[in-house]
């Protein structure tokens, strides 16, 4: 179904904002991007989504490997016994010793869930455990190689802005027409704001053109 998705602005990435803009998608396509009313012209039969914020390209989770493979995800039915936070270093290490193949599953689906709410739509791999292969296969999240510019010893964590990041160093790629419809929506009122709050302010994610994560 073709659906134009529409925001207070647009941040393509490359190039200029776009103030009332919108994201035109059919299938798992980008066909238009530009002011909402040129778009909604162009598509009158389209549904339209009205978001708050900005919508931004999806964000590459450069940790994604070791967020999946070196930390363990709770199930909520364990925060009482966990917490909610991502496990890692000695915590994961004791924990690991006690995990079966279907718990640490689990810890890996999670973790792809939690990606998506902070507006990831690309992981950097490779993926040598056989069931993270699986399950980011199994997500629809994109793997992409690693790039120059990731440093190593940088603070790990699910937000890809942390540590101040950019937005143009922390996407995929821009947001262009013809391009694969991954993106993200965020409540915050310019990329400034959003770079200051990170992708925690995500409220939708658009992955290969279907909305996969919308925060209630």
């Amino acid at each position: 179904m073709l659906t134009v998705h529409a925001a207070p602005l647009v941040l393509p990435v490359g190039a200029g904002p776009v103030e009332r803009g919108a994201v035109a998608v059919d299938g798992d396509r980008i066909v238009a991007l530009g002011p909402y009313e040129a778009v909604a012209a162009a598509h009158p039969a389209a549904r339209v989504r009205q978001w708050p914020g900005v919508i931004a390209p999806g964000l590459r989770q450069r940790h994604a490997e070791w967020l999946l493979t070196r930390c363990y995800h709770p199930d909520p039915r364990e925060a009482d016994e966990l917490g909610a936070d991502p496990l890692s270093g000695e915590a994961f290490a004791r924990l690991a010793r006690e995990l079966d193949p279907t718990r640490w599953a689990g810890s890996v689906r999670r973790g792809l869930q939690q990606m998506l709410r902070y507006g990831t739509t690309h992981v950097t791999g490779p993926f040598r455990d056989p069931a993270v292969r699986t399950a980011v296969s199994r997500s629809g999240l994109v793997e992409v190689p690693s790039v120059a510019g990731d440093p190593d010893g940088e603070v790990r964590g699910l937000d890809p802005l942390a540590g101040g990041r950019d937005l143009p160093g922390s996407v995929h790629a821009p947001l262009v027409t013809g391009a694969r419809a991954d993106f993200a929506v965020f409540d915050v009122p310019d990329e400034t704001a959003l770079v200051a709050a990170g992708a925690g302010t995500c409220v939708v994610t658009v992955l290969g053109g279907r909305l996969v994560y919308r925060r209630r």
